[in-house]
């Protein structure tokens, strides 16, 4: 424990500064001046102060000054790993176990959602065939000429609905006979 703390642990009460005496003349060769009587005191404290932060100093240098070698070793340090492969292949088929089924089920999705894509390309495909093949309404066309139109067009349109009802009956029945 240094002066300064000692001094200012002792029971004589609070003051201004731990140096009690008065100021005397200090006389150096041809000056007078007037300075604390426990000025060798205070140099002493200062002394220790300063005795202690360069121990602190050299404790900090000395828990430190391998510091870059030490980053540059860890730095550049592999560490290998080894496991026996039976363990490698109960992870791998754990793996597969968890992942196959979701995978599986993306596949199914995806053919179900492509099927559905080509089903909706035909029926566009049809849709703009038989829009070629209608015949184009004029307006110097006569009234029974535009009748006999929109009839036609009500048919084919009605002919496509049932022929699309016909194909899912189809496919019904393949299913139904696949399953026996």
């Amino acid at each position: 424990m240094s002066r300064l703390s000692r001094a200012t642990l002792s029971s004589r009460g609070p003051r201004d500064s731990v140096f009690t005496r008065g100021a005397v003349d200090y006389r150096t060769d041809a000056q007078s001046y007037k300075c604390p009587v426990d000025l060798e005191e205070c140099v002493a404290s200062l002394e220790d102060c300063c005795e202690e932060a360069h121990e602190i100093g050299s404790l900090l240098r000395a828990g430190t000054q391998d510091l870059p070698r030490m980053t540059k070793i860890l730095e550049n340090q592999i560490v290998f790993a080894l496991a026996p492969s039976s363990t490698l292949q109960k992870y791998k088929a754990d793996l597969i176990d968890e992942v196959e089924p979701a995978i599986i089920e993306l596949v199914e999705k995806a053919q179900a959602g492509l099927q559905a894509l080509e089903k909706k390309e035909k029926a566009l495909e049809t849709k703009l065939e038989a829009a070629r093949n209608r015949p184009i309404l004029t307006s110097q066309a006569t009234a029974a000429q535009k009748l006999e139109q929109r009839r036609l067009v009500a048919l084919t349109k009605q002919r496509e609905r049932l022929e699309d009802e016909l194909k899912s009956l189809e496919q019904d029945v393949v299913a139904l006979v696949s399953c026996l």
